[in-house]
């Protein structure tokens, strides 16, 4: 993992607030939403999850950006997030994400480096969301 002073989280996927799930409500107890935000990447549908990878081509995840309420207890909260994406998993256990860093933009052209989790798995071949907007992708398959 690279070294980077952020107190930013870009979350595209689980950890969105529209899907208010326990992962959710953890990243709400310890970051405030900043808003609405993009960064370079695509959206690939596997089986089960739906996986960000970054690209250095024009493609974007649109997401959130989060910053942490309390910078003393970043450590503890990314951790958590961190044990929560499988960055670390016990052995022989292979990792399914990794904490990166992006730069997120906000729709007034802002920019952030910000932690991002990308998927770590092989996509080649599968589908994707073209968008880029899991929400919005998911309320068109209802």
């Amino acid at each position: 993992m690279h070294r980077v002073n952020s107190n930013y989280l870009f979350v595209y996927s689980s950890l969105l607030k529209g899907f208010r799930t326990p992962e959710y409500e953890y990243v709400s107890r310890y970051f405030d939403f900043v808003g609405e935000a993009k960064t370079k990447g695509v959206l690939s549908i596997l089986d089960h999850i739906i996986a960000g990878t970054p690209t250095e081509d024009d493609r974007y995840i649109k997401g959130e950006l989060y910053k942490i309420r309390e910078d003393e207890l970043f450590s503890f909260a990314i951790g958590q997030l961190d044990e929560y994406e499988g960055v670390q998993p016990e052995p022989p256990l292979q990792p399914l994400y990794k904490r990166d860093v992006c730069i997120a933009t906000t729709p007034d052209n802002q920019q952030f480096t910000a932690w991002v989790y990308w998927y770590t798995g092989d996509v080649t071949g599968c589908n994707t969301i073209e968008s880029g907007d899991m929400l919005m992708f998911l309320k068109e398959k209802q």
